[in-house]
């Protein structure tokens, strides 16, 4: 086997040693540690198996053929994929709506009649996934919002998140995009049907200072 053959050789094993790191990691974080956000969760633990692969190929000498730049290219793969696999599995199942149709239906015996759904969604699923209290939590320690006597407030960070997604929602989502058989851009502006005439407005007004 050639030099550069063993030493992709050694960075596939090395890989395959982070990826079993991670699980640990994981594993014995969502089980018996506190967590805030399980997507910050994830890429804490996916930054602390790098540390921990890293380390232990270090003294084991699993990594002494390669030379300081190419170690730090076997980092940087090792977080893109502790990345891909944080936001890709522990974040997709737990916020999205798809696979708790997916867990209802199972829940269900299998099926539920299609008109039901929206009744499925609006009592159910934000009551069972507890949607507004675990968002308003993420958003709190994204630093997007403050919770001013009882008043929900975007901070200078959140707004201007706010308005770089709904410039990409409207310019650059899908135009014709298919909606139970139908292709439109609808979703492109989601308030663009919005009830007139609501208000949601907090009584008085308070300075919010952006979190760093």
């Amino acid at each position: 086997m050639g030099m550069q053959a063993a030493k992709i050789f050694r960075g596939l094993m090395a890989l395959v040693v982070y990826g079993l790191v991670l699980a640990v990691t994981y594993y014995l974080h969502a089980c018996f540690f506190k967590v805030n956000v399980v997507f910050y969760g994830a890429i804490f633990d996916a930054v602390l198996a790098a540390v921990i692969t890293l380390t232990a190929l270090h003294f084991a000498r699993g990594i002494a053929a390669f030379n300081p730049f190419e170690r730090i290219q076997l980092v940087a793969i090792w977080l893109m994929c502790g990345y891909v696999f944080a936001i890709s599995i522990p974040t997709v199942i737990d916020r999205s709506l798809s696979f708790y149709f997916l867990e209802k239906l199972q829940q269900r015996g299998g099926e539920i009649p299609l008109a039901q759904f929206e009744r499925v969604f609006t009592q159910e699923y934000a009551r069972e996934q507890q949607v507004v209290d675990v968002r308003l939590t993420e958003q709190e320690a994204s630093g997007t919002i403050a919770i001013v006597d009882g008043c929900v407030k975007l901070t200078e960070r959140g707004k201007r998140l706010a308005s770089f997604s709904s410039f990409f929602r409207a310019n650059l989502l899908p135009k014709q995009r298919l909606v139970r058989g139908k292709y439109s851009d609808a979703l492109t502006d989601p308030f663009r049907d919005s009830e007139v005439g609501r208000d949601y407005g907090c009584p008085g007004s308070v300075q919010v200072d952006e979190r760093t």
